[in-house]
């Protein structure tokens, strides 16, 4: 499978700066600790409130620039800071995606991660024809609006809908997940640090949660635009 940013996007958000890890191995079992990426995000809670911190107002710039209410559809990692502000801590559903959200909020960097098994074809993140299938999780069918930015494979499913905003429930880890695709997406003025920093910490949680997962970082050049071609690190 291939990844890749349609080039007009890129042009749309030049300071865009993504990476991707593929796990081959992944299994419900493991229990994880999150402890330690709470508590950095509760530390960047404590200075300034979630809509201050700048990858989050960065992608409050783009919800903007794309017509959107950036009160009204926050990107992943804001939404996730806002829970842990509100109730103290976020929910347990899966050791991945526990993993992944937590780091997630540790930076303030939207974090996906994705059944590798339920993409067809290569994922595109571009704007919706407004004819793709989106799946809720309550699961309810919906079609993106024209122009709306979505995770688009090649059987025309979104798997995400308004960019960083909302997964499908499609593609979701679930306890039958065995590979995983993780991405993750930033465009304020650090993210060239920040998302190498994110991805190394991730992949390192990864390795020590599942031993014999392989794991596989890839951060593609901007102009590149596809990760297939990538260099990689194994496991």
């Amino acid at each position: 499978m291939q990844f890749r940013h349609h080039p007009q996007l890129r042009a749309d958000f030049p300071t865009l700066v993504a990476g991707t890890i593929r796990v081959d191995g992944v299994s419900p079992d493991p229990v994880v600790d999150v402890a330690p990426w709470l508590a950095t995000a509760r530390e960047r809670l404590a200075g300034a409130a979630e809509s201050q911190l700048p990858p989050i107002q960065a992608w409050r710039r783009a919800f903007a620039a794309m017509g959107l209410k950036p009160t009204q559809y926050r990107c992943a990692s804001e939404s996730l800071l806002r829970r842990l502000r509100r109730e103290g801590d976020l929910p347990s559903l899966h050791p991945l995606v526990d993993l992944c959200n937590a780091v997630s909020a540790a930076y303030a960097v939207p974090v996906a991660a994705l059944d590798a098994d339920r993409i067809s074809g290569d994922l595109e993140v571009r704007r919706a024809a407004g004819t793709e299938r989106y799946d809720t999780f309550a699961g309810d069918v919906e079609h993106p609006e024209p122009g709306e930015v979505v995770f688009a494979d090649d059987a025309g499913r979104a798997h995400a809908r308004r960019w960083t905003n909302r997964q499908s429930g499609h593609s979701a880890i679930s306890a039958a997940t065995t590979r995983a695709f993780i991405v993750t997406e930033a465009l304020h003025e650090g993210a060239a640090a920040d998302v190498p920093g994110l991805l190394a910490d991730l992949a390192a949680a990864l390795r020590a949660t599942w031993p014999a997962a392989v794991v596989r970082v890839e951060v593609p050049a901007p102009a590149q635009g596809s990760l297939g071609a990538a260099a990689a690190s194994g496991r």
